[in-house]
């Protein structure tokens, strides 16, 4: 049965931060069949309604009903990730002729520059502007020296909504000076719908016959493995849970699924990235994009003991939602046979992911 989904109030997203402001902002398609609900603080999607195969409407995406509350719980969840998204082996930036020290944040234990830094844009206020009923228009400027990384950098992000009950997201930056990019936006899904216990039966198929294995600091050993005979071989849709708990050393690191898929995609096309099937809804999610690299996130961080509540006190489960970033492969500055990430004054950079929904 579809659980009600939380009717967020505007008013419990206004705040200063930083000394700008903040609010909560709603497009919708003309059907009214998608609504996402998206604050500019870190451009945090804390509410898209997708329908199941009755044409209820439900949630899909873990968030929180106040500002207070997104703020200090799971600083990841909904946001626009960067300057760059997954991690940064030691904060090393290597470019050109120069070496520079990145913020490293994560965790006493891995010596990595994560997400941007200990702010990154998850944590920022974005400059917001709605075009119409459909589109929100998000622009932050990462300053030259911010977290370490070089340039004067200039993000636009719009999310889009349309009537084939797609969800666009389009990313354009530039720079003025050569500095490394990755943005991805960090939606934890749960197509049965937020509070679900599990995201185990969810059934995920990923184009990809390879993916970038990572070492103890779960940053990319360089190599492109295949995913032949590994819990990784997600050519043929399966369940997310069929293989999680294997005894397989990439599994074992990361508690379940945290890695990044190698797409088969065409140049910077926009392709077929993945599907997942949620049997309990009905909801089918499809992922295209013009990115090489996905992550697949199995939700392993939250809370074991049910500590993690939110919209409608619902219980965020470990292993309650997943995520799929679409993006560049991790500490790609590192591997120079990894797809480039370096932005240079005088170029712009594009990218495009669509979120798809439909019913079985």
């Amino acid at each position: 049965m579809q659980k009600p989904y939380a009717n967020l109030q505007a008013a419990a997203f206004n705040a200063i931060i930083d000394g700008r402001p903040v609010s909560l902002y709603s497009i919708r398609n003309r059907k009214g069949t998608l609504i996402a609900r998206i604050t500019n603080y870190g451009g945090k999607m804390v509410q898209l309604l997708v329908p199941d195969r009755f044409g209820t409407l439900g949630d899909v995406v873990l968030g929180w009903e106040t500002i207070a509350e997104t703020r200090i719980n799971s600083p990841s969840a909904g946001a626009i990730i960067g300057r760059y998204a997954n991690r940064i082996a030691g904060g090393i930036l290597r470019l050109d002729s120069e070496t520079y020290q990145l913020t490293v944040n994560d965790g006493a234990n891995r010596p990595n520059c994560i997400h941007g830094g200990k702010k990154g844009s998850r944590f920022v206020v974005f400059d917001a502007r709605v075009v119409g009923d459909h589109d929100l228009e998000l622009q932050y400027l990462f300053k030259d020296g911010e977290e370490g990384f070089p340039g004067n950098c200039l993000l636009t992000v719009r999310y889009t909504l349309t009537d084939q009950d797609e969800l666009y997201i389009r990313y354009y930056a530039t720079t003025d000076h050569a500095t490394a990019i990755n943005f991805t936006q960090h939606n934890f899904w749960n197509l049965t719908g937020p509070g679900h216990p599990t995201i185990l039966d969810h059934e995920l198929q990923i184009n990809a016959d390879r993916f970038t294995p990572v070492d103890q600091n779960l940053v990319p050993t360089g190599e492109l493995s295949d995913v032949k005979d590994t819990p990784f071989d997600f050519r043929t849709k399966k369940k997310i849970g069929r293989d999680i708990d294997g005894d397989h050393p990439q599994l074992r690191r990361c508690d379940g699924y945290d890695i990044n898929f190698v797409l088969d995609n065409i140049g910077n096309q926009l392709n077929a990235a993945a599907t997942v099937i949620d049997p309990v809804s009905g909801r089918v999610m499809e992922v295209l994009t013009t990115e090489p690299g996905l992550q697949l996130f199995s939700g392993n961080s939250l809370p074991k003991d049910g500590s993690l509540k939110g919209k409608c006190q619902s219980v965020y489960a470990y292993r309650g939602a997943f995520c799929l970033e679409t993006q560049h492969f991790p500490d790609s500055p590192n591997h120079l046979h990894f797809p480039s990430t370096i932005l240079r004054p005088g170029e712009t950079y594009t990218s495009t992911t669509i979120y798809r929904f439909r019913n079985c």
